[in-house]
């Protein structure tokens, strides 16, 4: 038996979100789309997913839900699966960081590179940004914030390991000339040239001494490995390798295709094939860094309002209408634009009219004319000849696309035929020739055409829509259903008495009223919390308040209260004052120490639990964190 040819796809694994919206299903259904097609396509296929469950965010986070990280992850990995389930996507394996093969995997790595020298350890000071997970050198950060999402950033020193990324740059730039298709799309390609290696890459930070939630260093307890290495590692470590069994790995590797948002391109493009050289490993084929994908035109965030989980959609559309609509509408590459509305309105014009009427028609024919049997066309006018050309040219045409990644571009050759096919009736008119009975044998044979256009759209957007194509195949009541019959000819079809409607059509008039009173309920709850939370005040108010830069020397428990730090902060010109605050669920005191932070300085001196507290230090809060705020600014400035 021939062997197959393979294809291995991934997306990266997903940072544990208990609040998904559509934007986290946008890489997963177009890694699906490809997944599917190859297999239909006849290929071996191994399609990896999963979660990235260590590092400081988690632990932090589970700090204050008092539970352990472990804890706090397992259920909301349960809810990705059970939104994969409801998109239907097919992977074939979702791995977990917390899996033990995966542990075991990583720590062998990390062995290896440390063994052979590529990996020293070293004194780390410098910027990171916890959102992120990210190390940053003072020259990359962005108006003293990180580069990446723009959030504040803090000044870390520990003993660290460090991976020689350094070393192999000439090897990597040489690789990449020669290899440009590793970085896709050209723009990607030419940000990670210009940004990272043409500056000169310096060697990477790759374990942490002050993070506990992460995989242990072997060789030093007091160290745990960086959590992009151990993310990145899952790539290999879900098809066994260096495990007693590594026959996937000998099978799929290297990957086909890494699908990667544009935020971590640089880690998967400069860090991850570093690693795999200094391993001695063969580098993926190709890494695609795609857009983000906004809602309405805005950034997808809960507190505007433009937030909902995509299973909301799905019960309100059906999986099939959010698959199409994500893999059709966003050029691929680019930042794409998701709205319920537009949404409605593709399905209206593409699902329900283009191709749900054209089925629902076609079969009420077939069965008013012919009893709902009709057999191979005979006769092949010019017409015919011109729609089955388009036909038969399909299936290259969609497979020419995928093969660019151009999934968008490969759904619209789909419905050109399928447009095409509406044409062609309009052109045909079976309900005329129906009246002549001396025209019966040309209405089979334009009933057949269309019959036979249906179904091979049907097999080309199985991977797209898939309930949508199982639908129409049992529609028309065909064994029919794989590229192995992808031009026109099978002898017959006995289409089913009568067809379900695949779409219907969706009051858009109606729709728009329901979205605009959500707007209005969302705009009405913001009003209240700002009057609620954030009363006016005047000039004179404000300037009653003194807001100095200090920077924390030393930082401890209250021994007395679980939830307070006692620090001793310099707030300048020769001033240290004491200050107590209640952050200890969210901050370990270690990683205040050098932090710059913000003080109000005239707040009257007080005793908290026993201790004298002489200002207040500022702090933010988001959905999910307690954050300090910080400042780059030099101590003892004053904010004004």
């Amino acid at each position: 038996m021939e062997n197959k040819k393979t294809y291995y796809v991934t997306t990266p694994i997903y940072y544990p979100s208990d609040n998904f919206h559509v934007g986290h299903c946008y890489t997963t259904c177009i890694a699906d789309a490809l997944a599917r097609y190859k297999r239909e396509k006849g290929y071996d296929v191994f399609f990896l997913t999963g979660s990235d469950e260590h590092g400081q965010k988690i632990e932090e986070r589970a700090k204050k839900a008092k539970v352990s990280p472990k804890e706090f992850v397992d259920p909301i990995i349960d809810n990705a699966k059970d939104l994969w389930q409801s998109l239907n996507i097919s992977y074939d394996k979702f791995i977990r960081t917390t899996d033990a093969e995966h542990v075991a995997c990583v720590q062998k790595v990390f062995q290896k590179l440390y063994d052979q020298g590529d990996i020293y350890k070293g004194s780390y000071e410098g910027w990171y940004c916890t959102p992120c997970e990210s190390f940053w050198t003072e020259s990359q950060l962005v108006d003293g914030k990180c580069p990446d999402c723009g959030r504040e950033v803090h000044l870390m020193k520990e003993d660290a390991y460090f991976l020689k990324l350094s070393k192999y740059q000439k090897e990597f730039e040489a690789y990449l000339n020669a290899n440009r298709d590793l970085m896709q799309p050209e723009s990607r390609y030419n940000e990670m040239v210009n940004n990272f290696l043409k500056p000169g890459l310096k060697d990477l930070c790759v374990s942490r001494a002050s993070v506990k939630w992460g995989i242990p260093v072997t060789f030093d307890e007091n160290q745990t490995i960086y959590v992009w290495i151990d993310a990145l590692t899952n790539y290999i470590s879900a098809l066994g390798y260096l495990s007693d069994d590594d026959s996937l790995f000998q099978k799929y590797w290297p990957a086909d295709l890494h699908l990667v948002g544009k935020e971590i391109f640089r880690f998967h493009t400069i860090i991850w094939p570093i690693i795999l050289m200094a391993l001695g490993l063969p580098l993926p084929k190709k890494v695609y860094g795609h857009g983000w994908l906004t809602i309405d035109g805005g950034k997808i965030s809960k507190s505007k309002g433009n937030y909902k989980d995509p299973r909301e959609f799905i019960k309100d559309y059906g999986a099939d209408t959010l698959r199409y609509y994500i893999l059709s509408e966003v050029p691929f590459g680019s930042d794409g634009n998701f709205s319920e509305l537009l949404m409605v309105e593709r399905r209206n014009s593409d699902l329900a009219n283009i191709l749900g009427n054209l089925v629902n028609r076609t079969v009420a024919m077939t069965n008013k004319y012919f009893d709902g049997s009709v057999k191979r066309l005979k006769k092949v006018t010019d017409l015919d000849k011109e729609v089955i050309i388009d036909l038969n040219a399909m299936d290259k045409q969609v497979e020419t696309k995928i093969e660019a990644l151009d999934v968008p571009g490969a759904l619209a050759v789909i419905f050109n035929n399928l447009k095409r096919l509406n044409k062609y009736i309009d052109e045909t008119t079976p309900w005329i020739l129906a009246k002549d009975e001396n025209q019966k044998e040309r209405l089979n044979d334009v009933l057949y055409l269309i019959l036979e256009g249906i179904r091979l759209c049907a097999v080309n957007l199985k991977a797209f829509i898939p309930e949508t194509a199982d639908k129409i195949f049992a529609i028309l009541n065909t064994e029919y259903q794989s590229f192995d019959y992808a031009k026109v000819g099978v002898p017959n079809f006995k289409v089913v008495k009568k067809a379900d409607i695949l779409f219907d059509r969706i009051d858009e008039e109606a729709l728009k009223e329901k979205l605009s009173a959500e707007e209005e309920m969302v705009e009405e709850a913001a009003t209240e919390a700002k009057i609620e939370h954030l009363p006016e005040i005047t000039i004179d108010d404000f300037g009653k308040v003194e807001l100095l830069v200090g920077q924390v020397l030393d930082c401890k428990k209250h021994p007395e209260a679980d939830r307070l730090l006692i620090s001793q902060v310099d707030v300048g010109h020769g001033e240290i004052r004491q200050i107590v605050t209640g952050i200890a669920d969210y901050v370990e005191p270690e990683k205040m120490v050098n932090s710059k932070v913000v003080v109000v300085a005239n707040l009257k001196k007080a005793k908290i639990r026993g201790v004298e507290s002489e200002g207040m230090l500022l702090v933010g809060e988001d959905d999910e964190l307690l954050n300090v705020l910080t400042s780059t600014c030099k101590v003892g400035t004053r904010i004004r």
